[in-house]
């Protein structure tokens, strides 16, 4: 048996780059890949992590801090993911692919209110082994603030919260920027 390459001509190359073109492919103007440099930064997510894992100080409300916040603004897209988290699982629950299994609308509730409810409802879909849930943090700004207080802590609360493996601001559907999707760890994770 003879290997026989069929090395194509001007006419099929021709037809190749036309088909392409026709497809609306066009080439790469430059490479803009850094593959060396981090996406995010790996060593404070860590840390953060950490602390919040290995905290064994008894606060009085809880698990989430409730010292200051970084604002966000009404209409922004909140989204936080453990460094090691597949990218796959992270898109389907950005895209809104991952369906969620139980919600909590934090409307109505004052800032302590809505911290000890988010880190009830956490615990218990956690005890329940929920994989995704949603929670509405809405977009209303802070009657003493110039900022979305709910979202904004809700934001902070979330990236300190040992169970949390990702969030994202959820689809127009669930509720767009005003809510998040919440992807929780397996039980024996």
């Amino acid at each position: 048996m003879t290997r026989h390459r069929h090395l194509p001509n001007d006419d099929d190359i021709s037809a190749f780059r036309d088909a392409l073109k026709a497809a609306g492919v066009r080439p790469i103007a430059t490479n803009q890949a850094d593959p060396g440099k981090p996406k995010r930064d790996v060593k404070a997510h860590e840390a953060r992590r950490n602390a919040a894992v290995e905290s064994s100080a008894p606060q009085s409300s809880g698990r989430t801090s409730d010292g200051r916040v970084e604002a966000v603004r009404p209409s922004e897209y909140l989204e936080f993911s453990v460094p090691d988290l597949p990218w796959r699982t992270f898109s389907q629950l950005k895209r809104g692919q991952t369906a969620w299994q139980a919600g909590l609308d934090l409307h109505g509730y004052t800032l302590e209110e809505a911290r000890t409810e988010l880190e009830s409802f956490l615990r218990d879909s956690a005890g329940q082994g929920l994989r995704c849930v949603l929670v509405v943090h809405g977009k209303a700004w802070g009657t003493t603030s110039d900022f979305p207080v709910l979202k904004s802590h809700t934001n902070t609360w979330l990236r300190e919260w040992p169970g949390v493996l990702a969030f994202c601001s959820a689809i127009d559907l669930d509720g767009g920027t005003g809510a998040v999707y919440i992807l929780l760890r397996k039980r024996g994770q």
